[in-house]
């Protein structure tokens, strides 16, 4: 059951209209701005606190995708008490070189968590890497699905998408307007 007064908090703080390219490609009339919420840590913390009931049993690992991504899953770690891999769209050539820094995915339960999905294409990309990696992976948790086929594409991955808010909870009031620029 969706928290109706998160829903709308999350809306107005996030939610804007104007024109936007999305990282699919396609282009949107309506654009979930997720900074907003993951900047604010009383919010940020209010979203975890609704999403720890969805993390799947027998999850080890939270895998929180980069960027935004990491800010979700380190509030949720900490409302689990699970341990968090940090996952980059690439593996740097210095350091570690690691496309997953943090807890060690081989071998465990490892549960992709994403702020925003539409296509679903980073989830099913990095997905794809963490399981190269030796992780068993079968979910990934959003906090909010726009509906836009994410769902059916990682089905198609054998990956379930679970999410805290969808579009629908999302619709209501007028979104904020914003330049052609899109922020």
């Amino acid at each position: 059951m969706t928290d109706v007064d998160l829903a709308r908090r999350v809306r107005d703080r996030c939610r804007l209209s104007g024109r936007f390219v999305l990282r699919s490609g396609r282009v949107a009339e309506e654009y979930f701005d997720k900074y907003q919420f993951e900047a604010d840590p009383a919010l940020l913390d209010e979203v975890a606190a609704g999403m720890v009931s969805l993390v799947p049993e027998g999850t080890e690992v939270l895998a929180g995708l980069e960027m935004g991504g990491i800010a979700v899953v380190t509030a949720l770690g900490r409302r689990t008490g699970l341990p968090c891999a940090f996952v980059r769209k690439a593996a740097k050539p210095y350091g570690t070189a690691r496309l997953a820094e943090g807890a060690d995915v081989r071998g465990r339960r490892v549960l992709v968590v994403e702020d925003v999905v539409t296509s679903g294409g980073q989830i099913a990309i990095s997905t794809g890497q963490l399981r190269d990696l030796g992780a068993r992976i079968d979910h990934a948790l959003c906090v909010i699905d726009r509906q836009e086929g994410g769902a059916e594409a990682l089905a198609a991955e054998g990956i379930r998408l679970l999410s805290l808010l969808k579009r629908e909870d999302l619709e209501g009031d007028r979104p904020q307007e914003v330049g052609p620029q899109g922020g």
